[in-house]
């Protein structure tokens, strides 16, 4: 991994020292999922969220005060795993994988169709609002899908990062506040 500041480095195979690039390398689920784009991004967005957002920055960094625990919505229930592949039967009907141009455009319209697909699906199923109890386990996860669906659209990373931030805003835009107490944690995730 990377080298890690001195003051924040515990060992030698310290989870802060893998590069943020290198998990979907380390995550192996393209290798049996090679015909399921969604699962294979859906076993990497899990692994991320246990390792960077509770291992990493909920253990070490906060002291486990336990304020990542939205990130267990990434990979505890199939609600993330709906709205992504919704996204990427819109992406396939639209644009074919990876085909659409690489723009805001393109941002614009599958992150907030993605979005508002899983903001619309919280209001009319009250069981899957109590589920993700949180503003900040739906926000996440509605971002989660609204970036790895606009990922499908043009292959491009960066693009769907994007997306990932269109998300929170028109989210932070419907509901006036992204988590408990106006909590805006996930605007600087990413």
């Amino acid at each position: 991994g990377t080298y890690l500041p001195v003051r924040r480095a515990r060992g030698e195979n310290e989870p802060g020292g893998i590069a943020f690039g290198f998990l979907a390398d380390i995550c192996q689920s393209s290798r049996v999922n090679m015909d399921d784009p969604v699962r294979v991004a859906l076993d990497v967005v899990a692994s991320g969220a246990m390792l960077y957002d509770q291992i990493w920055l909920g253990s070490y960094m906060s002291g486990g005060v336990g304020f990542t625990q939205y990130a267990t919505a990434a990979y505890t229930d199939n609600i993330l795993d709906d709205f992504t592949y919704y996204g990427k039967e819109y992406v396939e009907d639209k644009f074919g994988l990876c085909e659409a141009p690489n723009n805001m455009d393109t941002v614009l319209d599958v992150a907030s169709e993605v979005t508002f697909y899983g903001l619309e699906q919280y209001e009319e199923y009250p069981a899957l609002l109590e589920t993700q109890f949180g503003g900040s386990q739906r926000a996440a996860v509605a971002a989660a899908a609204a970036a790895c669906s606009t990922g499908f659209a043009t292959g491009n990373a960066q693009t769907a990062l994007s997306g990932w931030y269109l998300s929170m805003y028109l989210h932070k835009e419907q509901h006036s506040r992204l988590g408990f107490y106006g909590y805006d944690l996930q605007d600087q995730c990413g």
